[in-house]
């Protein structure tokens, strides 16, 4: 029993799944996240499709509601309030808006908080739409492949 629980407080967990394949294979990836050694599921496990689009939908929505209260509309501010409301709260709370409503949190790929540069390179990436629309084997796009970082549930 004391060595059961010592194993699990280590991270080996007998019965565990396999352990994650190398990063270079992702034919061999089981789950979203499995080579990052990220659980299939629950806390920690790859933030899924359906909760980033609707976390991205609820931050544009604010800072389009921000753009015409105060800006009239005006052309690119709507952009301007998202890359700053991405970037101070990656920074300070490590999850945006849209991501504290739905239970996701940013972090590094190796589980620690992401600091300021990896914000500022994500959400400049993300401003290009592009690299937020291919994503690879872990369902990470290449905002947050380029930036080191991994959106996860809370």
């Amino acid at each position: 029993m004391l060595r059961t629980a010592r194993r699990i407080r280590l991270g080996r967990v007998p019965n565990a799944s396999p352990s994650p394949p190398p990063h270079g294979d992702p034919a061999a990836n089981l789950w979203p996240g499995h080579r990052l050694g990220l659980p299939r599921e629950g806390p920690g496990s790859i933030a899924r499709p359906g909760r980033r689009i609707a976390a991205i939908s609820i931050d544009f929505a604010l800072c389009a509601l921000i753009t015409y209260a105060f800006f009239f509309g005006a052309d690119f501010a709507s952009l301007g309030i998202f890359a700053i409301e991405q970037v101070v709260f990656l920074a300070t709370l490590g999850a945006s808006i849209g991501h504290l409503t739905l239970g996701l949190r940013l972090i590094t790929i190796t589980g620690e908080h992401c600091g300021l540069w990896r914000p500022i390179l994500r959400t400049a990436l993300l401003c290009l739409l592009l690299p937020a629309l291919v994503w690879n084997a872990d369902q990470r796009g290449l905002h947050d492949v380029f930036s080191g970082t991994v959106l996860v549930r809370r």
